[in-house]
């Protein structure tokens, strides 16, 4: 962090240098070795900016590629398990469990579906591929049908909706559980209630602390316009609660 002040540093304080002598030389040829010096600083500095900016995109880019690239795999590997399983029913002549097992994966399907239509990048992105960066959290995830967010509210505030959903699993993964090598095990539903937007989470088997976890929710969600209450389950669960932005996509959807 200290190295990513070092270069404005070093720039501003020669602009500084080369404008205080700038005031007080008064040779001609020093003037314009003085000025070009200055160009010279200032086109640095600029390239020097342009440059770590790319680099940045470049990391975060090759970053998001790797969750992507992970997150089929892991969609892969399901696929391939269920396959192996069925597979190994025909062989078995186990026609009866064949139909359990295909309602199994149409309800992750029809689930994988619902999350693709919520119509937020963001948060649509983070649980498709919540496995591959929250190995420590099983999340099972519940959605009303043919909720598509991305109609229902701003742009500001479905980014803000994203924010305090992964600040919500956060809190959980901080006070929802006794020891660190605990599977946290969490269930969230998304849903709407008249024209709120409701999200519940209800944490199976809870042994952490609520007083802490919902004092960090009042933290993240402090300045926002989502709110936090116990939900209907007990001291383990909690909802976020926020007014829809378009009041009229709401209505259409009730």
């Amino acid at each position: 962090m200290k190295h990513r002040f070092t270069v404005p540093v070093i720039a501003g304080t020669l602009t500084l240098a080369l404008l205080v002598i700038l005031y007080f030389v008064e040779s001609t040829v020093w003037y314009v070795v003085l000025c070009v010096g200055l160009l010279a600083v200032l086109w640095g500095y600029n390239k020097y900016v342009k440059d770590r900016a790319a680099d940045e995109r470049k990391q975060l880019l090759e970053s998001v590629q790797r969750t992507a690239a992970a997150t089929l795999g892991h969609h892969r590997h399901d696929w391939m398990n269920d396959l192996q399983i069925l597979y190994g029913y025909i062989q078995l002549g186990k026609i009866d469990k064949l139909a359990s097992c295909v309602d199994r994966i149409k309800e992750r399907m029809a689930v994988e579906s619902k999350i693709s239509r919520l119509g937020i990048p963001s948060l649509v992105f983070y649980l498709q591929s919540f496995r591959e960066v929250n190995s420590s959290v099983q999340l099972e995830v519940s959605i009303e049908d043919d909720l598509e967010l991305g109609k229902l509210l701003t742009a500001e505030d479905a980014e803000e909706l994203t924010e305090a959903i992964i600040d919500t699993i956060r809190a959980f993964q901080f006070a929802g559980r006794s020891s660190w090598g605990e599977m946290l095990q969490l269930k969230m539903s998304i849903g709407l209630d008249d024209n709120e937007l409701s999200v519940s989470f209800v944490q199976k088997e809870s042994s952490g602390n609520t007083e802490i976890l919902f004092q960090r929710l009042s933290e993240v969600l402090d300045g926002k316009q989502i709110r936090a209450e116990h939900g209907d389950s007990g001291q383990a669960s909690v909802r976020l609660r926020m007014l829809c932005g378009n009041l009229k996509e709401v209505n259409a959807c009730l």
